[in-house]
């Protein structure tokens, strides 16, 4: 069952400028790697058996937080309305095997599809690698920066 825990059982960190942290935690299951991904047919490049899968289990584990309270409607409209942070720490089996950032956009699109998000509002994002050979696994933060700024704005001209 997924938890709302940090990865070394610390409060959510507040990196939200003065609002209360509105972070989603999550324990997912590691994504595979970017040559399981896709697979080949009839000439075509497809979303391999392997990757529909791992974002089945995404949607699952986000459907068990909704109904554990843990992402509530409050939670996703504070997601929706600004900018995001993504905070990966894949815990993999070796140190080498894996390159760190192989699952970065399976998971990113898994996340931002299952929570109705365009990937695009994610502005921040960090990827740390551990080593766990008996617990393989990915935890994950997303948090809404209420605050966020570009250095410098721009406005359009049409």
């Amino acid at each position: 069952m997924p938890e709302q825990t940090s990865k070394n059982n610390q409060p959510p960190k507040d990196t939200s400028r003065g609002h209360p942290p509105r972070q989603l935690q999550l324990t997912l299951p590691l994504p595979p790697s970017i040559n399981e991904q896709y697979a080949t047919v009839e000439g075509r490049r497809v979303s391999s058996q392997v990757a529909r899968r791992f974002k089945q289990q995404v949607r699952e584990v986000l459907r068990s937080l909704e109904q554990q309270g843990i992402l509530t409607d409050e939670l996703r409209h504070d997601f929706r309305q600004g900018y995001l942070a993504l905070f990966l720490d894949f815990y993999f089996t070796t140190p080498l095997k894996r390159d760190l950032d192989g699952g970065l956009k399976i998971t990113q699109d898994a996340l931002c599809e299952g929570l109705g998000l365009n990937d695009n509002r994610v502005v921040d994002i960090h990827l740390t690698k551990h080593i766990d050979p008996l617990h393989p696994r990915l935890y994950v933060e997303l948090e809404a920066l209420p605050d966020w700024q570009f250095d410098q704005e721009y406005v359009l001209l049409t």
